[in-house]
């Protein structure tokens, strides 16, 4: 039984970070979002398409803190959905324009993503979906991810 309306989604996601500007410029100058508004030095709000913000960042309680060690609970990751391959192929080419590493890649059938980590240490899923009629499903008729290689090369050749 779905207890949630089928049009419920995450809004947005509210980062604490060590360095203000430093965050800006990477979900900025390399993700591509847009600076909505600030508050001083201390908070800013980023959105794609004028939505009032998708990300929060703010210093309030980490300025100059350092990322949580390996193992301990916290953000996996946050996820940005593209409209398409070739704005995904886009970012992904901004990000090693920017000489930021890539932590990874996966073909999961249903999406294409890739993996990476922001200024912070955050992780970080650049991904797009296929059309739901192309969804792997199984003999039931039941979602059959899986976790293949992504063609990273093919996906940068959509956004040229």
């Amino acid at each position: 039984m779905t207890i949630l309306p089928k049009e419920t989604r995450i809004g947005h996601v509210h980062l604490k970070v060590a360095n203000l500007e430093r965050a800006i410029g990477f979900y900025r100058d390399v993700l591509g979002f847009d600076l909505v508004t600030r508050y001083g030095t201390q908070a800013a709000f980023l959105s794609a398409g004028g939505y009032h913000h998708h990300i929060g960042l703010n210093t309030w309680e980490s300025k100059g803190g350092t990322p949580a060690p390996a193992g301990h609970t916290g953000l996996y990751h946050t996820a940005f959905l593209f409209p398409d391959r070739a704005s995904l192929g886009a970012a992904l080419q901004r990000v090693i324009d920017a000489g930021i590493a890539i932590d990874g890649s996966a073909d999961h059938g249903v999406s294409e993503a890739v993996y990476l980590r922001d200024p912070d240490g955050n992780g970080v899923e650049l991904y797009r979906d296929r059309d739901q009629a192309d969804w792997p499903r199984d003999a039931e008729g039941n979602l059959a991810m899986f976790n293949a290689q992504l063609d990273v090369q093919a996906l940068l050749a959509e956004a040229a």
